[in-house]
């Protein structure tokens, strides 16, 4: 018998280990590091469009507490957000296929749907994890200026 698991974390591989050798079973497990590293989120930033890194930007440092930045915030701002919003969702599935993300690395910025209306499907917010988001916030540093660093 052969499993194949992906982006398993480790403290599920070392139980399923243990539960195959209980059942003298042979089994291999390959996990990979899926976290958010200040690197991997920089890469990602940078591979953003214009519009992609302003909406990232926002829902990393303009969000309350939680992570959460209201939609409507964002269409003032941008406009229409499918186009910005599709290229933050396409930005992870490219890093994996190009090698640079690994398998089963969670998306950063997320859409939160309406829970009184699910069946319209309207996103009111997006969220970044507060796991997620100071390294977000090292990466956004990194790549983009501040403004009293800047001469007049």
């Amino acid at each position: 018998m052969e499993i194949i698991i992906k982006g398993a974390d480790e403290k599920f591989a070392e139980k399923l280990v243990v539960l195959a050798a209980q059942h003298n079973a042979e089994l291999s497990i390959v996990t990979a590091d899926t976290r958010w590293t200040t690197d991997r989120a920089e890469r990602y930033l940078r591979s953003l469009t214009s519009s992609a890194l302003t909406f990232a930007r926002m829902v990393i440092l303009d969000g309350d507490e939680s992570g959460f930045l209201d939609a409507d915030r964002l269409r003032d701002a941008l406009g229409k957000l499918n186009g910005p919003s599709n290229a933050l969702t396409r930005a992870v599935p490219r890093g994996v296929r190009e090698g640079w993300l690994p398998e089963g690395i969670e998306q950063p910025v997320i859409p939160v749907a309406d829970r009184n209306n699910p069946s319209w499907h309207k996103t009111i917010a997006y969220q970044v994890s507060a796991e997620n988001r100071p390294v977000f916030e090292v990466a956004l540093d990194r790549i983009l200026p501040h403004k009293e660093d800047q001469q007049p």
